[in-house]
C-alpha cells in the first residue's frame, strides 16, 4: 500500500493520487465488475465447493455480492486502521471455511479437501477482483493506458500479501499477472464451470427479485418485519427476464470459455442491450456531478482528505 502520502489517517492505505482511488470510485463500473468477479470465483471448482458448503448464497444472494463489494471498498477507501481491521476480519472468517470436496468434477483436480486459506485459492479470488475491475473500467469508463493499469496492479499486491499469498506466488507485475490469469482460464488450467458452480450461478444470472430487494433477516426498507417475507415472496414471482438484462453488460465481459460454461450466450440481443446501456451511461456520466456517480465510500474518503487538507492549511 502506498506510504508517505500526506496525512496517513485521512489518506488511508492509498490516497487520492493512487490508481486504486481513481479506478474504483465509479459506481457503474464496479456494479458491472461485481457479478463478473463472483462468476469467475465460482468457476474455480474448489471455490465453488466452499461457497456451496459454507454460505447462504441461495437464500440471500445479495449478501455475498454486498459483502464482497463493501469489504473491497473498506480496503481501498477506509483509513489505515479500518483497512487493517477488515483484513483481520476476513482472515478470521476464512479460517473456518474448509471441508471435503464433493463435486465429481472438482475431485479431478486431485484435492480431497479445500480451504479458503489455501494460497492458490486466495490468489484466484484476488485475481478475479483485479481483472474484473480493469475490464469493467475499460468497458464503461475509458481506455486505460498501460502505465496506469500497471500502477493499479502494483497497488493491489500488498493486499494479496496481507491475505497470506506468498510473495513468490503472487505475480510480480501486470505482465506476469496476465500470464497467470490466461493460464488459469486456458485449456490446461483449473478453471472450469462445474455443476455446483452452474447451480449457484442461477442466483447471479437470474436473481430472485424479492430476495435481492428484501433479503431475509434484514431490517430497513421502511417495511414492517411481518410483511417483508410476504412482499419478498410476491416479488420473487416476477419473471427474471424482465430485469436480468441489466446484468448483461457485466456478464458479456467474462472470458468466452467461462461464459460458455455458464450457458451465457453472446447473442445480438445482448450486444444491442449492452451498447444501448453503455451509450446511455456515458451520456449520463457527462452531465452528472462526480459525487453522484461515485461509490459512497469513495465520496467519504475524498471528503476526509479535503477536511484534512483544510486543517493543515490553518496550522
Amino acid at each position: 500500500m502506498i506510504e508517505g502520502q500526506g496525512d496517513g489517517i485521512a489518506f488511508g492505505a492509498y490516497g487520492p493520487e493512487s490508481e486504486a482511488w481513481r479506478i474504483n470510485r465509479e459506481a457503474t463500473a464496479l456494479l458491472a465488475a461485481a457479478p463478473r468477479a463472483l462468476l469467475l470465483q465460482l468457476a474455480h471448482p474448489l471455490v465453488a465447493e466452499g461457497v456451496e458448503q459454507h454460505s447462504r448464497f441461495r437464500e440471500d444472494p445479495r449478501a455475498r455480492l454486498e459483502g464482497t463489494l463493501h469489504s473491497y471498498m473498506r480496503l481501498v477507501y477506509g483509513t489505515r486502521a479500518e483497512a487493517r481491521a477488515e483484513l483481520r476480519r476476513l482472515n478470521r472468517l476464512h479460517e473456518r471455511i474448509r471441508g471435503d470436496v464433493r463435486d465429481p468434477v472438482a475431485a479431478t483436480l486431485g484435492r480431497e479437501r479445500y480451504s479458503a486459506r489455501d494460497a492458490d485459492l486466495a490468489l484466484w479470488v484476488h485475481a478475479t477482483l483485479i481483472d474484473s475491475t480493469l475490464a469493467a473500467y475499460e468497458a464503461w469508463i475509458e481506455p486505460l493506458p498501460e502505465e496506469r493499469a500497471a500502477r493499479f496492479y502494483d497497488e493491489t499486491r500488498p493486499i494479496g500479501l496481507a491475505f497470506g499469498i506468498p510473495n513468490d506466488l503472487l505475480p510480480t507485475d501486470l505482465g506476469h499477472f496476465r500470464a497467470y490469469f490466461d493460464g488459469m482460464i486456458g485449456p490446461g488450467g483449473p478453471i472450469r464451470v462445474t455443476p455446483t458452480a452452474r447451480d449457484l450461478a442461477g442466483t447471479i444470472l437470474h436473481p430472485p427479485l424479492g430476495r435481492m430487494l428484501l433479503p431475509p433477516g434484514r431490517g430497513g426498507n421502511g417495511m414492517p418485519a411481518r410483511t417483508r417475507p410476504v412482499a419478498a415472496a410476491g416479488l420473487d414471482l416476477v419473471p427474471s427476464f424482465l430485469y436480468d438484462w441489466l446484468l448483461w453488460p457485466g456478464l458479456l465481459l467474462l472470458p468466452p470459455a467461462v461464459r460458455e460454461g455458464y450457458g451465457i450466450r453472446d447473442g445480438a440481443a445482448g450486444r444491442l442491450v449492452t451498447a444501448w446501456l453503455r451509450t446511455s451511461f456515458r451520456t449520463w456520466r457527462a452531465v452528472v456531478p462526480e459525487p453522484l456517480r461515485w461509490m459512497p465510500q469513495a465520496v467519504r474518503a475524498f471528503d476526509r482528505v479535503r477536511v484534512a487538507d483544510r486543517g493543515a492549511e490553518r496550522r
